[in-house]
């Protein structure tokens, strides 16, 4: 194989770095480094600045170690890579709660401005950030991976149902109840 033959194109898809990776395990780097800031800001958003350096290296370490096993008829390893951090995250998932209790109680850090329409919109934002923060907090596991699989990751829902390992079907009912109970956790209060 001539090193022309060997090298990747500019954005040659996943499933094709993934398998060659089998054979020349450096070519998993182009993964990683297509990948890490999104899982990274991803966990950063689940469960905090601290933990989300672990969760996001150790994402990568197992899909490293199960790269054989990966199914190369998906072009896209982004569900397999958040559905591997998502494992992780419910190990974390107490530190998660805390968080997100912990912001309901504080709210958002909203800065003072003279204007006072900013000023406004900044109480408000911080009283539906709390109402959002609670919200998060009572969803069940299983339907606040998936909205926040699809919010913060920006998966679709099938992408989000492959990540978790359950139907797209499945997927699309736990986040419609998600985002149910999200709506109405903002509408109280007259917001």
């Amino acid at each position: 194989m001539t090193s022309m033959s060997r090298a990747l194109p500019a954005q040659a898809a996943d499933a094709v770095i993934i398998e060659q990776s089998r054979r020349e395990p450096e070519r998993f780097a182009a993964i990683f480094d297509r990948y890490y800031p999104e899982i990274h800001g991803y966990a950063a958003r689940r469960l905090g600045e601290g933990l989300a350096d672990d969760v996001a290296a150790e994402t990568f370490l197992i899909a490293f170690d199960k790269r054989a096993g990966y199914d190369v008829s998906r072009a896209d390893a982004r569900p397999w890579l958040y559905g591997i951090a998502s494992n992780l995250i419910a190990r974390h998932h107490r530190a998660e709660v805390r968080q997100y209790r912990a912001l309901a109680k504080a709210g958002a850090d909203s800065p003072v401005e003279d204007h006072a329409d900013q000023v406004a919109g900044a109480v408000d934002a911080g009283a539906r950030t709390r109402r959002l923060a609670e919200a998060l907090a009572e969803i069940a596991d299983r339907d606040r991976d998936v909205l926040l699989l699809v919010a913060w990751a920006e998966l679709t829902s099938e992408e989000a149902g492959s990540a978790l390992g359950i139907p797209a079907g499945t997927a699309r009912s736990r986040l419609h109840r998600a985002r149910r109970k999200v709506q109405a956790a903002l509408e109280r209060d007259g917001s």
